[in-house]
């Protein structure tokens, strides 16, 4: 385990080129991490890292290894070999509500074919299931039901026992497994509005959600009713966009519209969309604010911070920290015709544009401001974990992982443990 101090203006090997990226200076004010703990381990590339409880977490990648780490000290818990593929899906399945026990466990997939359980405070197998026809390329655990489920060319459903409770072949009806009568899984409503592959998908509230897909449509879906709010795949397209809106256009390259991912709260919805990074606000049903050129490279993986601050990597190596900003109002301009269209109210009249001319008039603008570049990583960087005072996680196809620090803070916490330490040894006299 080495440990480094960041320097805040170097750039990684082969990305010196003259770019239109926004770059920061050797002073990062604003940026909290400054100190950097590297955690080795594994022997290929790093792609998933998952949260155990506050101060652990677990990695895994395509050496077939699956390693827990301290979150505060950078320390290995456990190293845990089981899988003789990849791993292809990692998931945490807490205690259910009703246990008094702790018992923290997580399950990971595998190319091999298989799903193993292990517990997270010995580092222990706890059951393998080998029952698959096909790789298990996702996990998804329903904490309020005490069950997962397991993705692939099947659907199943498995109480924290392995039972297998019900299964679905195919997108075809579910079948009950001997044994789990009331267990089902039937398909309710079946979403076929966009028009390729989904790639990314975020939860909003209880009501809404939202969906991106690989050619750039943006969809919010009312979750009671299952219908399309908004359906919106001109949003990253610059001929929509007015000349006032310039600074949240899109190249035209379409393969740079892809939406990797998304992330959201209760007012806008967060979209890493090929090398930028858009803020969607959902009342207002349009683009408040962007990044277009966020990273060198795409925006693998996004997330919000507190004080309204957003975490972007990409597969440029970096590791980027925005804030977003309120810029001065806008005067009110005039709404060009079928303004409205393009988000799916249907014909322009004059009411409409009065109401989008009032919208326009109260609207304040916002901006996404470098004030953080984490530089570290030497290749592509494939998600992240926050911990708060703990700091942030990252993971690499550089076989690394990095545990960002917050300088000020351990250099604090450093300087009060030898203080405690002198007084234990009566080595610190105090005089008052």
């Amino acid at each position: 385990m080495l440990r480094w101090l960041m320097g805040g203006g170097r750039e990684p090997q082969g990305l010196s080129e003259k770019s239109s990226v926004q770059s920061l200076g050797e002073e990062q004010i604003q940026n909290p991490y400054t100190e950097l703990l590297v955690l080795k381990g594994h022997h290929d590339i790093v792609r998933f890292l998952v949260q155990i409880d506050d101060c652990r977490f677990a990695s895994a990648g395509d050496d077939g290894v699956v390693f827990l780490w301290n979150a505060q000290t950078g320390e290995k818990l456990f190293e845990l070999h089981g899988h003789t593929h990849k791993i292809t899906a990692i998931a945490a399945f807490p205690s259910s509500g009703v246990c008094e026990e702790k018992n923290h466990l997580i399950l990971t997939a595998s190319a091999d074919r298989t799903v193993i359980v292990w517990d997270c405070n010995s580092g222990r197998e706890v059951q393998k299931v080998s029952c698959f026809h096909s790789t298990v390329k996702c996990l998804t655990v329903l904490q309020s039901l005490d069950v997962w489920l397991s993705g692939g060319s099947d659907l199943c459903v498995w109480n924290r026992k392995l039972d297998l409770l019900c299964k679905t072949s195919h997108l075809t009806d579910a079948v009950s497994t001997e044994g789990s009568e009331g267990w089902d899984v039937l398909e309710v409503k079946r979403l076929a509005d966009h028009q390729d592959n989904i790639l990314s998908l975020v939860s909003v509230s209880d009501l809404t959600f939202v969906t991106g897909s690989h050619v750039g449509e943006l969809i919010v879906w009312d979750a009671l009713n299952w219908r399309s709010q908004v359906c919106d795949c001109n949003t990253w397209d610059p001929s929509f966009h007015t000349v006032t809106q310039q600074e949240i256009k899109l190249s035209q390259n379409q393969h740079e519209v892809s939406i990797q991912h998304l992330t959201s709260d209760a007012e806008c919805v967060f979209a890493a969309v090929g090398k930028g990074i858009y803020v969607y606000n959902l009342q207002m049903k349009r683009v408040i604010a962007c990044q277009r050129t966020a990273h060198d490279s795409i925006v693998l993986h996004i997330a919000r911070l507190p004080n309204r601050q957003l975490v972007s990597c990409s597969e440029d190596g970096s590791v980027r920290i925005w804030e977003l900003r309120e810029k001065q109002q806008l005067p009110a301009e005039p709404v060009p015709t079928g303004f409205l269209n393009m988000w799916g109210f249907g014909r322009a009249n004059k009411q409409a544009s009065q109401t989008a001319k009032k919208m326009q008039e109260s609207t304040t603008t916002y901006s996404l401001e470098l004030i953080g570049d984490l530089i570290g990583h030497s290749s592509a960087v494939q998600m992240f974990l926050y911990f708060s005072d703990l700091g942030l996680v990252t993971c690499s196809a550089d076989h690394l992982i990095i545990l960002w620090k917050d300088g000020e803070r351990e250099s604090r916490l450093r300087s009060l443990t030898l203080f405690q330490k002198l007084e234990q040894n009566d080595d610190l006299q105090l005089r008052f």
